[in-house]
């Protein structure tokens, strides 16, 4: 590993160890029990949204919360190399059912990222310092109750008016809308343009509390009491000429920048997630015994333990090829498209293997396997479903594509 990224992420985990985690811990209450984490409209809690400001706020004071954003907008403009170490450092460091560590690094779908090159320069002024601080946060306004992987088929709006644009529509699935104080939204702004996908949808930035913007409801999954995610709607949204981002009717590519970063992320995520629950369940198999052996001697856990150390090794091998890829310039949306289907289906297939091994405890809250299963299986949808991703990976490789 490059000594570069290496001291990077040591920083990091003393940032995290010195100051994330003793909030954490002073804060337990608030995540031990989701009476308490969320508020009743399934949104985060006051005091969790407050934890997670704070910790932006001061990981953005060291150094680290912006290393990702681009460098034209004051971030440290690190690539797809730095991106994979970080997010897969973290995640095997601290693992899952967890919130305040991840906060430490600005997420690249609700906080500076590329889009912020795009706007323009009246926007950057309104939006970009408290942003840049961690004060406040965004949300991808892009999927629809019925266009998520499709994403032309989109019927938001934004109409040209004298003042500027007025919006409407409903978006879904939209990651960090309960809590956001900005939002990205892709509208069509030319039908016809649209309907042949040739472009006619664009993006603006419009601030959450514009009259006519609702968070009309939080998405709770299973069983939880909250979410994470919302159904958002425009009623007549106004906004300013100046909120338009990039260019009118070409949207869409915006969108579609950020989908191998996304991508690469979710690979990293589950590969570090995957390599926590191994760590535990490699531990555990060690040290619980029965019939007076520990139950490492059996095949029946020490293979299970095996083919997690395999699976992961070649998970790691093939996203750090795609990051290796990226950071070069060269296109890698088929070897990126490919990584995120083996990783996410590979880290549900570490946890239910770690969760085996651990027998009965691996059912209990507190081994935090469950919240390792569980953001594994959701990531296998998100960002590209692994059936949309093979159709993609066919296509191409039947076009004579190959890694």
């Amino acid at each position: 590993m490059d000594t570069d990224i290496q001291d990077l992420l040591n920083g990091l985990s003393d940032f995290v160890d010195a100051v994330v985690v003793p909030l954490e811990n002073g804060n337990a209450h608030l995540f031990d029990h989701g009476r308490n984490f969320y508020a009743p409209n399934g949104a985060y809690s006051e005091p969790v949204r407050k934890l997670l400001r704070e910790v932006r706020e001061r990981s953005a004071e060291a150094g680290y919360y912006t290393m990702f954003a681009p460098q034209d907008i004051g971030g440290g403009g690190l690539g797809p190399m730095a991106l994979y170490e970080v997010w897969r450092h973290l995640h095997a460091r601290y693992g899952p059912g967890r919130i305040l560590p991840y906060a430490s690094v600005a997420h690249w779908s609700y906080a500076p990222s590329v889009l912020c090159s795009y706007l323009t320069p009246t926007a950057k002024e309104r939006m970009l310092p408290a942003y840049l601080a961690g004060t406040t946060t965004s949300c991808f306004g892009m999927s629809e109750p019925d266009a998520g992987t499709d994403a032309w088929a989109m019927t938001t709006t934004a109409r040209r008016t004298d003042e500027g644009w007025v919006i409407n529509g409903t978006k879904q699935w939209i990651t960090n809308a309960p809590e956001a104080d900005w939002v990205f939204v892709w509208a069509v702004t030319d039908d016809e343009l649209r309907r042949a996908r040739k472009g006619g949808i664009s993006c603006f930035l419009v601030p959450t509390s514009a009259p006519g913007f609702a968070v009309d409801s939080v998405i709770k999954l299973f069983g939880q009491a909250g979410g994470h995610e919302g159904i958002i709607s425009f009623t007549d949204v106004h906004v300013p000429e100046d909120a338009l981002v990039g260019e009118l009717h070409k949207g869409f590519p915006l969108a579609m920048a950020g989908v191998s970063t996304g991508r690469l992320y979710n690979a990293a995520r589950c590969v570090g997630m995957a390599m926590w629950a191994l760590d535990r369940a490699a531990a555990y198999a060690a040290e619980r015994s029965t019939f007076g052996r520990p139950i490492a001697q059996y095949q029946g856990v020490s293979f299970q333990i095996a083919d997690c150390a395999v699976e992961i090794y070649a998970g790691d091998a093939m996203s750090r090829d795609c990051a290796a890829r990226l950071e070069a310039g060269e296109p890698a949306h088929t070897e990126v498209a490919m990584a995120k289907v083996f990783t996410t289906e590979m880290c549900s297939r570490v946890y239910e293997r770690c969760m085996q091994v651990h027998g009965g405890m691996g059912l209990t809250n507190e081994m935090r396997l469950y919240d390792g299963w569980h953001t594994a299986r959701i990531v296998r949808i998100a960002d590209g479903s692994a059936e949309i991703l093979r159709r993609n990976i066919a296509k191409a490789t039947i076009g004579g594509h190959r890694p």
